[in-house]
């Protein structure tokens, strides 16, 4: 226990024996300070406050990248068809194109042998011209591969008996030619006609009647010939 006494003209007032009481307010001149004390805890935090007022309007930024492309939209209702426009200028001649193949069926024939049989077929078996090989030579027959119209025609030579020809299709005589021949002469006899062939039909010559009008004639000189395209 400190013993403080009372400076000089200062009173002091005990209470009891060694028991110093505080001096009075006010009478604090002259006393030292005490050891500051330690920092006291951090409160805790406040609550927000209120909203600020909006600020003024900023100036526009700069424009930003391109997105990616979006969805194709559906399409829309058709619109009213509009007023006709006046004609264009004409444009500029195109090329030449390509010519359009030509299906081809020919043949032409002639007679080397002059041994003719009635009712049936005459072999014509020198060609002229076959290159579709259409005309079957071993049997005398033209074969059609080709529909459309044909046109046939025959020119025959009639020597030493009197001949008589059809020209059949189809098992079917659709041009009948006669020639009577004349003693010590040469005579001919040709006919012509337009068919209209399907694929598969078959167009020949034929002698008919009896064994004494076979007189179809071919030589050296002498032709009997047999042609259609």
């Amino acid at each position: 226990l400190l013993l403080v006494l009372p400076a000089h003209g200062q009173n002091s007032v005990t209470e009891g024996p060694g028991v110093l009481l505080p001096p009075p307010k006010g009478a604090c001149t002259g006393w030292m300070a005490g050891i500051p004390g330690h920092p006291g805890h951090n409160g805790t935090p406040g609550r927000d406050g209120r909203d600020g007022t909006p600020g003024e309007k900023g100036e526009k930024g700069d424009p930003g990248l391109i997105g990616p492309k979006g969805d194709t939209g559906e399409t829309g209702v058709t619109g009213v068809e509009g007023p006709r426009g006046f004609p264009g200028t004409p444009g500029r001649k195109g090329e030449p194109g390509e010519s359009a193949y030509v299906h081809r069926s020919a043949f032409s024939v002639g007679l080397e042998s002059r041994v003719t049989v009635p009712n049936v077929p005459i072999r014509f078996t020198k060609i002229f011209y076959n290159l579709q090989n259409h005309y079957d030579g071993t049997t005398g027959k033209f074969h059609c591969n080709i529909p459309g119209l044909y046109y046939f025609s025959y020119h025959i030579t009639v020597y030493l008996k009197d001949v008589k020809v059809s020209l059949y299709k189809k098992d079917k005589a659709m041009l009948f030619t006669y020639d009577q021949y004349q003693e010590n002469n040469v005579d001919q006899a040709s006919g012509s006609v337009l068919l209209h062939l399907e694929v598969g039909d078959q167009v020949w010559l034929q002698v008919y009647g009896d064994g004494n009008s076979y007189g179809v004639y071919a030589d050296n000189v002498h032709d009997s010939t047999f042609t259609g395209f």
